[in-house]
């Protein structure tokens, strides 16, 4: 039998600590606790055991794809849109290998979090974060990514040949993720504010994108981060809301010094001197943690060397890559937003959206992504 995720890492109980191993192939168990495997991907998410045991029924009464439906209907404690629906979720695990992946999120009624994943391929948030990764990182044989949401930067590593670990406290997240984006890497499902159920493993990248301002009881799991790496890892954190911004943060925030107590001994950018180092081929150049109004979100480093130019590597594109015009672009040229949310928070940053006269010199329209690398079923 396969692995479940890396072979030296075996997974343990997030309840007690104690050793999981298959008592069946759609199993984990300890003495007194059974966790189901549905379509390859561990569900060990605490306060969520009536959920488990109702999808460890249908597995062993021989009846996957009802365990599927099951866990498709969870959600974080953060939602705020509506209930999915179990018809349209009995379509979806029915028609998986034929929906394109907005079908899938349309389906699990994701709104505007669908919008999110749709078209982060050209967001600058997720652009910043590429920057990040490469003007610090080599090629990592190992990467972790806590809340993966549905694997953006898992596919752009795996592809690289990194072996990838993507967890995320959502089921349907992690399905979508290993059917539509990023189906080389492998996946748990784990609460980030629980005990973790990967906690002998080790990482030569250990990441956090657009998510940690999230997470409760950030202080321990900024130390678990950092526990996850290798002894020459990298930890890599992008868009940390700033309290202080003027005009206001898009979630929820902390001030400069907040941060800064977190995470003291991080190598700190202010996320748009990293996208235009992507766009101009530059080194950014750090900028601590500054009481700046004029930042909307920080993005920091540890345990990595000085930055370089952002030329070619994670950043672009591979060579192998199908480029299409980007979605959000009509034949005319003209922008469409997909929400006036989408715009508000996205809109400023996006290059491609801009006037020719307003781009930065070197970028063209791949560094851009005026044409973007969507995958193959988008």
């Amino acid at each position: 039998m396969p692995a479940l995720v890396f072979p030296d890492m075996p997974l343990v109980s997030p309840v007690t600590g104690r050793a999981l191993a298959h008592d069946t192939p759609h199993s984990l168990a300890a003495p007194g606790e059974r966790w189901p495997v549905v379509d390859g991907i561990p569900y060990l998410r605490v306060d969520s055991e009536g959920l488990a045991a109702v999808a460890l029924d249908h597995l062993d009464a021989g009846c996957p794809d009802d365990a599927l439906v099951a866990l498709l209907t969870d959600q974080d404690a953060w939602w705020t849109g509506p209930a999915t629906d179990l018809t349209e979720l009995k379509r979806l695990v029915r028609e998986r290998d034929t929906l394109s992946l907005r079908e899938a999120m349309a389906l699990l009624r994701l709104g505007p979090v669908a919008d999110y994943f749709a078209y982060r391929w050209s967001d600058p948030t997720y652009l910043a974060g590429l920057a990040l990764l490469e003007t610090h990182g080599s090629a990592p044989g190992s990467a972790f990514e806590l809340a993966c949401g549905i694997g953006h930067y898992l596919r752009e590593l795996t592809r690289r040949g990194t072996e990838c670990l993507g967890a995320d406290v959502v089921f349907a997240k992690c399905w979508l993720a290993k059917n539509w984006v990023a189906p080389d890497a492998r996946y748990v499902v784990f609460d980030a504010a629980a005990p973790w159920p990967i906690a002998d493993a080790r990482f030569d990248l250990v990441m956090c994108h657009d998510a940690f301002y999230f997470l409760p009881d950030q202080p321990r799991v900024a130390a678990r981060l950092r526990a996850a790496r290798t002894g020459g890892g990298m930890l890599a954190i992008s868009h940390l809301h700033n309290a202080g911004h003027a005009a206001g943060a898009m979630g929820p925030a902390l001030s400069a010094a907040g941060w800064a107590a977190l995470f003291p001994d991080a190598r700190v950018y202010d996320e748009r001197v990293l996208l235009d180092a992507l766009m101009t081929c530059a080194t950014p150049t750090p900028s601590g943690w500054t009481e700046d109004p004029s930042v909307e979100a920080w993005s920091l480093v540890e345990g990595a060397g000085a930055p370089r130019p952002v030329v070619k590597g994670l950043a672009l594109p591979p060579a192998e890559a199908t480029l299409r015009r980007n979605p959000l672009i009509d034949a005319d040229g003209a922008v469409h937003w997909p929400s006036p949310r989408y715009h508000a928070e996205y809109g400023g940053g996006c290059y491609w959206a801009m006037a020719t006269d307003a781009r930065p010199f070197a970028a063209n329209d791949v560094r851009l992504r005026r044409l973007v690398d969507l995958p193959e079923r988008w």
